[in-house]
């Protein structure tokens, strides 16, 4: 089968019958615009008009954007808020960053991890989760089982190693890190670390996310100690949870992290915890559910849903045992 005319001469032979009739001038000008216009067809813009991708240096975050997303999404968690703003826009504003970034989120089920690397996907890449360019691995899905974590490494530096080359942007989710299998992990070490190149390939400007429970019992401890002595939620500290949940997390062995060389070498930028959900904060993301569907906003209903999950302690009934994961369930009963 014949391969089709270029655009230019396809242009040309669609304006080759008016032509005949126009006078050379007229014909030179036709022929201007057409090659003018073949020239914008095939140009970046137009084709990424259509089509994905890869994110340029000046194609950057809009961190009021990011702001707005995790103010409307994310509710009780102004650590995580103040962490992944700053983490991300200043990521993305450097022009020369000296190593990839690597946030790793820890909290109970329902807290907002995975409504946060969402977030920071739909900033990175038009696509968000369905861009091409963000990855998401789980690991009881794409690493089962323990005897194969060789093959499994060998995977896995291939998968970044290929994505990196084809959008140095790429962005890397690692969900159910507390069941990933000890050690596993260790495959990428090469790749968030500071060099400048491995084999001609720069990893400087992705993003690596990792999301866990390890350490949710260390975070509720000290949430719920602040609570006990009559502090506001809003009071605790990066640095009254970071160093904690770092070395928790690294002798926890269902971590996914323990005993890891990613956080021995220090190439792990942020731990970011997420506090355990109370009350008011269920019923935020009942609200915003709600809304999401584009139903009327029911207060009923929201203290119906509200009523219906189970809190801990037993006696004192603060935290949310779920956090938000089963909003939607219980919304669609209602």
């Amino acid at each position: 089968m014949p391969s089709p005319p270029p655009p230019l001469l396809l242009l040309l032979l669609l304006l080759g019958v008016a032509a005949e009739a126009l006078e050379p001038i007229t014909v030179g000008i036709a022929i201007g615009a057409a090659s003018a216009l073949t020239g914008y067809l095939s140009s970046p813009r137009f084709y990424c008009a259509f089509l994905e991708c890869c994110p340029g240096d000046k194609d950057r975050p809009n961190g009021t954007a990011l702001k707005l997303n995790l103010d409307e999404k994310l509710f009780g968690q102004h650590l995580a808020k103040e962490v992944i703003l700053k983490a991300v826009t200043g990521f993305a504003n450097n022009p020369n960053p000296k190593k990839p970034l690597t946030l790793s989120l820890h909290g109970w089920a329902g807290t907002g991890k995975n409504f946060v690397s969402q977030i920071v996907a739909d900033n990175v890449h038009k696509g968000g989760l369905k861009s091409k360019y963000v990855h998401l691995f789980l690991s009881t899905l794409h690493f089962p089982h323990d005897h194969q974590i060789k093959l499994y490494k060998d995977q896995l530096q291939k998968w970044i190693r290929g994505n990196v080359s084809a959008c140095a942007k790429s962005v890397f989710i690692f969900d159910e890190m507390d069941k990933l299998h000890p050690g596993l992990i260790d495959a990428i070490k090469p790749f968030l670390d500071y060099y400048e190149q491995i084999d001609g390939i720069s990893y400087r400007k992705a993003i690596f996310i990792f999301l866990s429970n390890a350490g949710g019992d260390l975070i509720t401890k000290v949430t719920l100690d602040f609570w006990k002595n009559g502090r506001a939620r809003e009071e605790i500290q990066l640095k009254d949870l970071e160093p904690v949940l770092s070395i928790g997390v690294f002798n926890n062995k269902h971590s996914g992290l323990w005993h890891s060389s990613l956080i021995d070498r220090n190439l792990i930028d942020y731990f970011v915890p997420f506090l355990p959900l109370e009350y008011k904060h269920v019923k935020m993301c009942i609200r915003a559910e709600i809304q999401a569907r584009g139903n009327p906003l029911d207060e009923s209903i929201v203290e119906k849903v509200a009523d219906e999950m189970t809190f801990f302690p037993k006696d004192e009934r603060i935290f949310s045992d779920k956090g938000c994961k089963t909003v939607q369930t219980k919304l669609d009963f209602h």
